[in-house]
């Protein structure tokens, strides 16, 4: 666990609402976290004004200054050649150099990733990253990845997914003991692609210190069945992607039926206390935006379109991963992992 001071280092010029948010956000952060140094990357005449408005701030932040900022329009492939000028690359950097423990951006989620694995590179046996959410459930709260950041995966880089969501959901939720599934199709052991048999294989035989409940399908999700629900980037992001549109669904719908009639606004009144509840469960800003583990370094992405206070909730989450020293746990789960990697042949 860390326990001296941390630091945060944020891409104030990314996400669609710009480096206000980022100011605003901060305050409400060091309510809770008030041993925290943040550093502040982008355009000095736009960050100082924004700054100078919020005297609480003073002696916790720093500026410095980034002249180039990463759009959203940005292609990673791009701009990782010619982005080292950018808020977005000098943020990256300070982890990099061990003069900050954590980055947060709501920037371009491909830019960052590129961006983070080329500077932070990947803990040691973790091939690829991936990216975490975590979803509401019935019974609480799951993680859930890959959500974008591999459009397929091994059965091998499943298993490393498997790993770092059980180390996540432990360290971060609080499940001593968290519950595996791999997403599929179907719950038959014969259902599925060769990758996601082969990685269940693995994790049935391997005799991992991970507790495997097997496939888990769409509807499980939200049922809250397992704790981590592992799959590639391509369907857990088409998994999100519906999710979040489900969930704005509903809340036009019950917006329209209460507004529909005089009978329905007063029940609406009475029942204010139940909607605020339901409210909040669907707010997406709930949740901290992407996860990014396996990396060399935390990174937390902010939805590209939140406010101050989703902004709160990604900085609280990247203080939290940083004082679990998660990247440690990740790593020492992995190379216990190994030598049982090794006896389980896939079928």
């Amino acid at each position: 666990m860390v326990t001296r001071e941390l630091t945060v280092s944020i891409d104030a010029m990314g996400g669609d609402a710009g480096p206000g948010v980022v100011a605003s956000a901060l305050t409400r952060t060091l309510e809770r976290q008030p041993g925290v140094q943040f550093l502040l990357h982008g355009d000095e005449a736009v960050l100082n004004p924004l700054l100078a408005k919020f005297p609480k701030l003073k002696g916790r932040v720093t500026v410095r200054h980034a002249p180039e900022r990463v759009t959203m329009e940005d292609k990673p492939s791009q701009i990782v050649r010619r982005g080292q000028n950018t808020s977005m690359w000098r943020a990256i950097e300070c982890v990099k150099k061990g003069e900050a423990d954590v980055i947060v951006s709501a920037g371009n989620t491909g830019a960052l990733m590129a961006m983070s694995l080329l500077q932070l590179r990947t803990i040691e046996g973790i091939s690829r990253p991936a990216i975490a959410s975590i979803w509401p459930t019935m019974r609480g709260r799951t993680v859930v990845l890959d959500v974008g950041a591999n459009v397929t995966a091994t059965a091998e880089q499943l298993v490393d997914f498997a790993v770092m969501g059980e180390a996540f959901a432990h360290a971060m939720l609080g499940l001593e003991r968290p519950i595996v599934g791999l997403l599929n199709v179907g719950s038959e052991e014969t259902k599925g692609h060769d990758a996601v048999r082969g990685a269940a294989h693995i994790l049935r035989e391997a005799k991992l210190p991970i507790a495997f409940h097997g496939f888990v399908e769409g509807d499980d999700i939200t049922q809250g069945v397992v704790d981590v629900v592992v799959t590639d980037g391509f369907t857990g992001n088409i998994a999100l992607k519906t999710a979040e549109g489900a969930a704005r669904l509903i809340a036009q719908y019950l917006r329209q039926a209460l507004r529909r009639s005089l009978l329905g606004m007063i029940g609406a009144f009475f029942a204010r206390g139940a909607l605020n509840t339901l409210r909040r469960n669907l707010d997406p800003r709930a949740s901290a935006g992407g996860i990014f583990l396996g990396l060399g370094g935390i990174v937390v992405k902010a939805h590209g379109g939140t406010d101050a206070i989703g902004f709160a909730g990604a900085l609280d989450m990247a203080v939290d991963m940083a004082k679990a020293d998660l990247n440690a746990r990740i790593t020492a789960d992995r190379g216990a992992i190994d030598p049982a990697l090794e006896q389980a042949a896939l079928p």
